[in-house]
């Protein structure tokens, strides 16, 4: 069984406040685009479970990886039904740039074991084991246009559709650490609301959609800024860093990547919205 993880942008992120249990609410719109990895599922040759990575290599405690996380998660609530597989996973998304791909990886990991056991899990149970791995992932079960709201887990589906527009990612490879990104915000809620202000034009999204993270990590790493000023420089409609960073996207009508000049080591990839 295979499945492509997608990737997704925000557009905008507003921090509103910091909740007792240390988390922060916050209001965005998580939009899927289509830039993937990919993901199988074989029977195990060992009678054990398995995880191989290839592509870019996962750094860290690779019993972490949300895959394994989910594997684990339904194994614990099914136990005489999820027996141990093989999962492959080959990385694409670039990691800790605010494009959500480890999110999505555990995401998609638990609809395609749903299919494969045939545990008949519905789409909100589906989120609340996705709420587990993290405040992304639920977005991937639903993986349409949505404002989210709480952590992110709190889901309403929106009727934008940008499917006439491209979308210029860039990824300078810097990486941001989301505590410290959290610590830089003083959490208040907008005038506006992000939904009312993306059912607008698209051209009004400029002045008034907003990512919080963006301003404080722009100073501390000006090539965020330098990438959004040449995308708009160079025609996008609307231009914003994704998340806490450090991916910033171009939304254009037209667009040719020859048209940029970014260093060999930035990540740039034209994509669409799914």
């Amino acid at each position: 069984m295979v499945s492509l993880p997608n990737c997704k942008i925000n557009l905008g992120l507003n921090i509103t406040e910091k909740r007792e249990d240390g988390f922060h609410n916050l209001e965005t719109c998580f939009i899927p685009v289509t830039l993937k990895d990919a993901l199988e599922i074989i029977p195990s040759s060992n009678g054990k479970f398995q995880f191989t990575n290839v592509g870019t290599t996962i750094v860290g405690d690779i019993n972490k990886n949300l895959c394994v996380t989910a594997y684990q998660l339904l194994k614990d609530a099914f136990p005489g039904k999820v027996s141990p597989v093989h999962i492959l996973l080959n990385k694409q998304i670039p990691m800790g740039a605010g494009l959500g791909g480890g999110s999505a990886d555990g995401a998609f990991t638990l609809l395609m074991l749903n299919e494969y056991f045939n545990l008949k899990l519905t789409e909100a149970q589906l989120i609340e084991f996705a709420l587990i791995l993290g405040s992304d992932c639920p977005f991937f079960i639903i993986n349409a246009p949505s404002i989210g709201m709480g952590r992110g887990e709190l889901l309403d589906r929106v009727p934008l559709n940008l499917s006439g527009y491209k979308v210029l990612l860039v990824n300078p490879g810097i990486h941001i650490a989301t505590k410290w990104a959290f610590e830089q915000i003083k959490p208040a809620r907008k005038e506006k609301s992000i939904k009312d202000i993306i059912l607008q034009p698209i051209s009004t999204w400029k002045k008034e959609l907003i990512n919080d993270f963006e301003g404080p990590i722009s100073r501390e790493h000006p090539a965020i800024d330098h990438i959004k000023r040449e995308l708009y420089a160079k025609g996008a409609v609307y231009a914003a860093m994704t998340g806490s960073g450090s991916t910033v996207f171009g939304i254009f009508g037209q667009i040719e990547e020859s048209l940029f000049s970014f260093p060999k080591n930035y990540m740039v990839r034209i994509a669409e919205v799914l």
